[in-house]
């Protein structure tokens, strides 16, 4: 079976269905081929920053997005050595509506995208469907092969093959491209424990604690802890094998106010590892293909800030991309446009992500400093400017991009 249209976005995570949306309200016919069955994969990035909170209102979406299940994170602290608590982002200092972040589950994010994309005519969303190879014809990607959950297999050509697909993308690796990949000192693993009656009302916040070589961070949800622990990179066989009784030690032990829960957690295969990546393509782009988003660049965790680079990018690449799609002339020259618009501030971003990591989670890790170092503890107690300059980095970005003209409504 063979289909055609006119963008075909493989991966159906934060970039694939925003850029499925924007193509769509220009009047673009678009397929999105996502492989699962739904959107429900416990342990995805959650945290909606401000460039997206305001990008929805700006696609007049605002008001539906609000009402989803979400809570507010208005800053980001940690413990020190004193028992005190130092505030490192506050995020009520950047102007309001958009002085918070949204911490909303990724599911329920990304079925209101598609429910939005859905009542745009040219838009199709196939659940169930792999991109499993790129299609080309005379040095130039015209489409992929896909096979869907039951073993169908057929082909979509399209004028525009767009990447979406994640860190471990397969068209990526079909392409023959190979990102640059820095170095991560940590991995983290993600479980789930149960919030009591008593804990309602409990605001949304991240204060991550840490001891030794291991840190834990806790993200509040409706009725349980979202858990992220924190210790070095390659550590997951020894945690397995050491069994769940000393993880539940390990977990009571950096958050004591758990103890009364961690007996909840019964084995280990309700602990998922996410191996932490940070890489970045040297070039985003072949002649009928272009990648965004962690196909890209794979963001480490730090500052959560994946969800909205991915969108970012969508959007530049609908702004960029409408009008050739419309022309059905897209060029090199308008796909090198886009990793040109997106690239300074991946790389920014990444640069920053990487120094957190050598200060903070390196140093904890390798038993030199436990915590953030003095240096940053006292601009952030001494200097009262200093709270608003992470929460600009890290809920807009060196350059957030607005919703183009057409997609507006």
């Amino acid at each position: 079976m063979v289909e055609n249209t006119g963008a075909l976005v493989c991966g159906g995570g934060p970039a694939g269905m925003m850029l499925g949306l924007l193509l769509a309200r220009a009047g673009i016919d678009v397929i999105v081929l996502e492989k699962h069955g739904d959107f429900l994969r416990d342990f995805r990035g959650d945290t909606v920053h401000p460039s997206t909170v305001r990008l929805m209102d700006e696609l007049g979406l605002g008001e539906g997005f609000r009402a989803l299940p979400q809570s507010r994170l208005t800053k980001v602290a940690f413990p020190v050595s004193d028992g005190s608590v130092a505030t490192l982002g506050d995020f009520e200092a950047l102007p309001a509506p958009y002085n918070y972040i949204a911490m909303v589950p990724q599911w329920d994010l990304l079925s209101f995208i598609a429910k939005a994309a859905g009542e745009e005519p040219g838009f199709a969303l196939r659940m169930n469907t792999a991109a499993t190879a790129l299609l080309r014809e005379r040095g130039k990607v015209v489409g992929v092969r896909y096979r869907t959950a039951d073993g169908r297999e057929g082909e979509i050509r399209a004028e525009l093959t767009v990447a979406c697909d994640g860190r471990h993308s397969t068209l990526r690796r079909d392409a023959g491209l190979v990102p640059k990949e820095f170095r991560v000192p940590f991995d983290v693993w993600w479980f789930r424990l149960p919030r009591f009656d008593r804990e309602a009302g409990v605001p949304a916040g991240i204060t991550p604690v840490a001891r030794g070589a291991e840190a834990l961070i806790a993200l509040t949800r409706e009725d349980y802890y979202q858990l992220a622990y924190l210790t070095a990179k390659g550590s997951d066989a020894r945690l397995r094998a050491e069994g769940v009784e000393r993880f539940r030690e390990r977990i009571a032990g950096l958050r004591p106010d758990f103890a009364d829960r961690v007996d909840r957690l019964q084995s280990m295969d309700e602990v998922f590892m996410l191996d932490v990546k940070l890489n970045r393509l040297k070039r985003w782009y072949l002649d009928g293909l272009l990648l965004i988003g962690d196909a890209a660049h794979a963001m480490s965790p730090a500052g959560g800030v994946g969800i909205n680079l991915a969108v970012q990018d969508a959007v530049a690449a609908a702004t960029i991309l409408a009008g050739p799609l419309r022309r059905h002339a897209v060029t090199l020259k308008d796909l090198a446009a886009v990793q040109r618009r997106r690239h300074l501030p991946t790389v920014i971003v990444q640069g920053a992500q990487r120094l957190v990591q050598r200060v903070i989670f390196e140093a904890q890790f390798t038993g030199k400093r436990s915590g953030p170092p003095k240096s940053l503890l006292f601009l952030a107690r001494v200097i009262p400017g200093f709270r608003k300059i992470p929460p600009r980095l890290v809920g807009f970005g060196p350059r957030p991009e607005h919703a183009p003209a057409f997609a507006r409504r």
